[in-house]
């Protein structure tokens, strides 16, 4: 049965930090909507900033086809989100329901490693009060959610 990894954490906690440093990663589908809007931030020559509002519903959309063709290939998949809600992981498990659903969750930095970790994503700004909410709200996930495994990456 192929593995969804589903990596919980506010920005900046180390998801893609850690998704990249495993030696499995380039066996499974990374999947992430800050790479799509990333790269067309990129080809367009702005900031991520500039181009998150009008570009992620195409990123989500991406985003969701790499997915349909992950799941079509029987991949294991690494999905790079920040998933702090039950809401938002229970559109994961209903798009991905053969899957054995692994939660790999990241704590949320000290407020001074936290500010060090977003000053060194330049032109990737998050407003304040969505990482005050985010932070403020954050859920962890449980076996009853429906993950298989639940993992501590920091």
């Amino acid at each position: 049965m192929p593995k969804c990894y589903q990596l919980i954490g506010v920005p900046a906690s180390g998801k893609s930090t850690w998704a990249k440093s495993q030696e499995w990663f380039d066996d499974c589908a990374y999947i992430s909507t800050d790479k799509y809007v990333e790269e067309w931030a990129e080809s367009v020559g702005k900031t991520y900033s500039e181009v998150f509002g009008e570009y992620m519903p195409i990123a989500v959309a991406k985003m969701a086809g790499a997915v349909n063709g992950a799941r079509d290939a029987d991949k294991d998949i690494i999905w790079d989100q920040t998933s702090t809600s039950v809401k938002s992981r229970q559109r994961k498990f209903r798009m991905l329901p053969d899957y054995e659903h692994v939660a790999v969750v990241f704590r949320t930095p000290d407020e001074e490693e936290h500010q060090r970790r977003l000053a060194t994503r330049p032109g990737k700004i998050i407003p304040e009060a969505v990482l005050f909410d985010m932070v403020w709200n954050f859920e962890m996930p449980t076996e009853e959610e429906g993950f298989n495994e639940i993992w501590y990456a920091n």
